[in-house]
């Protein structure tokens, strides 16, 4: 939208000198170059308008849909894209938009300059690449953080904001069980139930934000039961949820040797070697196994405890390469 401004503030000042320069031939051209710019700068805002920067969670999404809308409606290349951009590799905006090649920090202001992006944009756009190169799962979530945050104060709702806040703590998988076991128990006494530590406005907080959701239902007062929601999001914001999800399960197995006793919890493991044949067949096995468990809990009537079953195989070499095993 500035430059589309300066555009057209440049388009009005040459209009006006032309009652005042004697060369209007040089000055007509001019104008007419101008007004190109200006015709194609309005473009541009309508895809912006369309195309909200906003509602995106991936950034090589919103420039490949920008490529997309400008190739529909011009005769715009990979190599006028990257020219755009201010980069000189012909092709690069194209390796951008197919992940094999990442923006770094001058790039990322490259792009955001062309695109027109200030303010919560900028931000946005900024955080949206960090949420999509970043290495590790602390830089990701600060960023995916940011995004929302910002998201939120403009009034943009993304699509599986709520699968990513539910996956994300151990609170609200757990609260879900316990609510609707517990019908009339206040806050503090669902707390209390909780093996590790969890406040009464922490329970709290995950009703209301889980009734909103609509993946509890309130059928009364403090009487919950369970709805059939399947949440959903994008990969990257779910598959980051889990992994943390994951993460504080694992550390609750750890408490879970010392805090119960053998009667009262379940730990087993088998150090192997395998083929990668014989890895498919055993992880199809804990598929099935898992999926004979859910039936089990469907067929229960009653709830009396919450557990967590975690099935969990991964490596502890690297694979041998260029050996035959015979067994």
């Amino acid at each position: 939208m500035v430059a589309f401004l300066s555009v057209f503030k440049v388009y009005s000042k040459i209009k006006n000198l032309q009652n005042h320069n004697k060369n209007m031939l040089k000055i007509k051209k001019i104008r007419l170059y101008v007004l190109n710019l200006l015709t194609e700068g309005s473009a541009f805002v309508r895809f912006r308008a369309m195309n909200r920067i906003l509602q995106y969670q991936d950034f090589r999404r919103f420039l490949q849909d920008f490529y997309d809308w400008k190739k529909r409606t011009s005769a715009f290349s990979w190599r006028d894209y990257s020219k755009m951009g201010g980069f000189t590799s012909p092709v690069f905006m194209k390796q951008v938009c197919e992940g094999k090649a990442n923006l770094g920090k001058k790039a990322a202001i490259k792009v955001a300059d062309a695109f027109g992006f200030v303010g919560v944009e900028r931000d946005y756009f900024f955080s949206m690449v960090m949420y999509a190169q970043a290495k590790t799962d602390e830089k990701k979530r600060f960023a995916f953080a940011e995004m929302q945050s910002i998201a939120k104060a403009n009034k943009v709702h993304h699509v599986g904001a709520e699968s990513f806040k539910y996956y994300d703590s151990w609170v609200h998988p757990v609260v879900r069980e316990l609510a609707p076991a517990m019908p009339g128990a206040m806050p503090k006494e669902i707390a209390k139930k909780c093996v590790h530590e969890v406040s009464a406005r922490e329970v709290k907080e995950s009703i209301d934000f889980q009734v909103e959701a609509g993946i509890l239902k309130k059928m009364g007062e403090s009487t919950y039961t369970q709805t059939d929601k399947i949440l959903a999001g994008d990969t990257q914001s779910l598959s980051l949820a889990v992994r943390s999800m994951n993460r504080q399960m694992a550390n609750f197995a750890i408490d879970a040797i010392d805090r119960f006793s053998a009667d009262e919890r379940f730990v087993s493991g088998i150090t192997m070697g395998v083929s990668n044949e014989a890895y498919g067949k055993i992880v199809e096995v804990l598929r099935k196994c898992r999926e004979e468990v859910q039936n089990i809990i469907l067929n229960d009537g009653k709830t009396e405890q919450v557990l967590r079953l975690n099935l969990q195989l991964f490596p502890l070499t690297q694979k041998i390469e260029g050996v035959e095993n015979e067994k």
